[in-house]
């Protein structure tokens, strides 16, 4: 489906590991703000997102920085008085179509198979067009939410959205 509407691998499949921090009392997630650790091998990526505009797209400010040393970013961030909260894993694969700005990443989770379009909204209509999807289909949930969605519908406690160490990773070929 994502090739045949035009999309090639810009980034291939990778395991993330993300991490949400919060202070103790939930200051951020109470402003709609979030403070995340990813994860991919010994590499990481400490984002900020402000507080979503609202709509159907979901629009924030969000700012990023690489980092070589996960484990050092993770000790900072302690120092600095907050705690580590929802810890959720996926698979990663980004794809692009060729002379266009947006990216399609589709996400492999323990609780299913997303894709998510990020770019200006003309171009995400677009492209969920292409790729069979109407604008009653967009969700701006975050994973956090879909798991405990999921959760809520299975009847499971909601903890974290991790794979189970024993168990095979599963794949997905687009």
């Amino acid at each position: 489906m994502i090739r045949a509407a035009g999309f090639r691998v810009s980034k291939p499949r990778v395991f993330e590991a993300n991490t949400l921090y919060d202070t103790a009392r939930g200051e951020l997630r109470r402003k709609g703000c979030l403070l995340r650790v990813r994860e991919t091998g010994r590499h990481g990526v400490l984002t900020y997102k402000g507080t979503p505009l609202g709509g159907k797209y979901k629009d924030r400010e969000e700012l990023e920085v690489c980092v070589d040393n996960p484990q050092r970013l993770r000790e900072i961030i302690s120092r600095l008085g907050y705690v580590p909260g929802f810890r959720y894993e996926k698979y990663r694969t980004e794809y692009r179509r060729p002379h266009e700005s947006g990216a399609a990443m589709l996400d492999e989770t323990p609780v299913g198979v997303y894709l998510e379009l990020e770019g200006a909204p003309r171009w995400i209509d677009r492209a969920a067009r292409s790729l069979g999807f109407s604008q009653s289909d967009y969700s701006t949930a975050s994973y956090y939410d879909l798991y405990v969605d999921y959760c809520r519908k299975h009847r499971l406690k909601v903890s974290n959205m991790t794979y189970p160490t024993n168990s095979p990773r599963i794949t997905v070929t687009a």
